[in-house]
């Protein structure tokens, strides 16, 4: 990869040297073969993994458990979607010479989603391959690839020799994809810095924004009947048709005129249905349907106000069907709750970020806005400006196939490398 070695300095050039190619993949792949989703034992294995390579790389190493029942209980707590019997934090922190807070957080996330129907990938999912120039499995876009991007950034400053002034904190988190457990409680603990990036794919953009995400579960109550007199019953399932009809108007309704901050996306403030669970036997009218499913809640709208939104179509849809205005749906908002989130305007952490991006080899990233929910909010309303900017395409996250490409991994790495340098400042 060539890079603007002509407006580096000669600490900036070394460092950007440094950046191990084959280290970096290699701890992707290793760091991919732990099946880490959110609930399993994996997930915690996978931040002691990362915690000690944290350790390798000779920074003070905080880890610890995480206090479940306190994350149960406290009235800020983000909630989450999985049973867990542990979960722990860890993050490591490269001293600065003059100490002081950390004037640059890189925050990552080693947990994944299921790998859905394993026969649709082409090897297993959680054995790690290295082909045609990319990392392929579940977790190497979203987002372990931006993680070990995070670890090889510190590697290169260390290997290159470079002291610097103030502190650089990596912060390795679980829970992301269920509500945002780990960076909650790592910000919590009293984790903190200036200002901090969080490597998820962006797909050579920078990420300024996000909108939020509120996991919904609907029942709907019908009437059982043989389904040799179907029409003696009422199907749930058809019920929750008419209901969907009133979701799918809501979504069009919430969508904003000009989509160009999102890429273009078709539904920046999007609702899915994920799961559907309905009857209990194949000749009967099923007369219960519970779907499990998200609502996109748009920049700066309160999640009191997205949730009425909600609340309000639903009820609106039931009082107009004959059955569900006497049997109407019931609403409950279960797992995460993903507040939308921006980076205050004017912050001088974009133009850094872009800068060291072209520096670095790259393009200049066209700052947009993400359509999902993430970890981006809990630094923000704590006071710290913060960004995405990673290796890989958002697109190919959760899906079959996910792969993360080599050169992205080590653009990714060197821009960040390079954001540390002029950030924490050299000593």
């Amino acid at each position: 990869m060539e890079f603007r070695t002509a407006d580096l300095s000669s600490r900036e050039a070394a460092v950007l040297d440094a950046v191990d190619a084959q280290w970096t993949v290699d701890r992707v792949v290793e760091l991919v073969a732990v099946p880490s989703l959110g609930g399993t034992a994996a997930e915690s294995e996978a931040q002691h993994l990362v915690a000690g390579w944290l350790d390798e790389l000779g920074t003070d190493v905080d880890r610890w458990e995480i206090d479940l029942a306190e994350a149960a209980t406290a009235p800020d707590a983000p909630g989450q979607e999985v049973d867990r019997s542990e979960a722990w934090g860890a993050v490591g922190t490269l001293p600065g010479v003059d100490g002081g807070q950390p004037a640059l957080v890189l925050c990552g996330h080693s947990d994944v989603v299921p790998a859905g129907d394993r026969a649709l990938w082409p090897g297993d999912p959680f054995t790690p391959r290295v082909d045609g120039g990319a990392v392929h499995g579940r977790g190497t876009c979203d987002m372990k690839g931006g993680l070990v991007a995070a670890l090889a950034a510190v590697q290169a400053i260390r290997t290159a020799g470079v002291r610097l002034a103030r502190p650089l904190a990596v912060h390795s988190v679980l829970g992301e994809e269920d509500g945002g457990l780990g960076a909650w409680a790592t910000l919590r603990r009293g984790h903190r810095g200036d200002v901090c990036v969080i490597p998820e794919p962006t797909a050579g953009a920078v990420m300024t924004a996000h909108a939020g995400a509120l996991t919904f579960r609907l029942t709907l109550t019908g009437l059982a009947a043989h389904a040799a007199n179907r029409h003696l019953g009422v199907s749930a399932i058809e019920l929750f048709e008419h209901v969907h009809a009133a979701l799918r108007a809501l979504e069009a309704d919430r969508q904003p005129a000009d989509r160009s901050r999102f890429g273009d996306h078709p539904y920046p403030y999007g609702i899915s249905i994920g799961r559907l669970r309905a009857g209990d036997w194949g000749s009967t009218v099923p007369d219960r349907l519970v779907a499990d499913g998200r609502f996109g809640v748009r920049l700066g709208e309160p999640v009191e106000t997205a949730r009425a939104a909600f609340e309000g179509c639903v009820a609106a849809a039931c009082a107009a069907h004959p059955w569900l205005a006497d049997h109407p749906a019931q609403v409950e908002w279960v797992g995460g709750v993903y507040a939308s989130s921006q980076m205050p305007a004017g912050s001088s952490l974009l133009p850094a970020v872009q800068q060291a991006v072209i520096d670095a080899g790259g393009a200049l990233p066209p700052e947009r806005a993400l359509t999902a929910g993430t970890d981006l909010r809990f630094y923000t309303a704590a006071g710290i400006p913060a960004l995405h900017h990673g290796p890989g395409d958002l697109r190919l996250a959760h899906g079959v196939g996910e792969k993360v490409p080599v050169e992205d991994l080590l653009l990714s790495a060197r821009s960040l490398a390079l954001l540390a340098l002029r950030t924490c400042g050299v000593a």
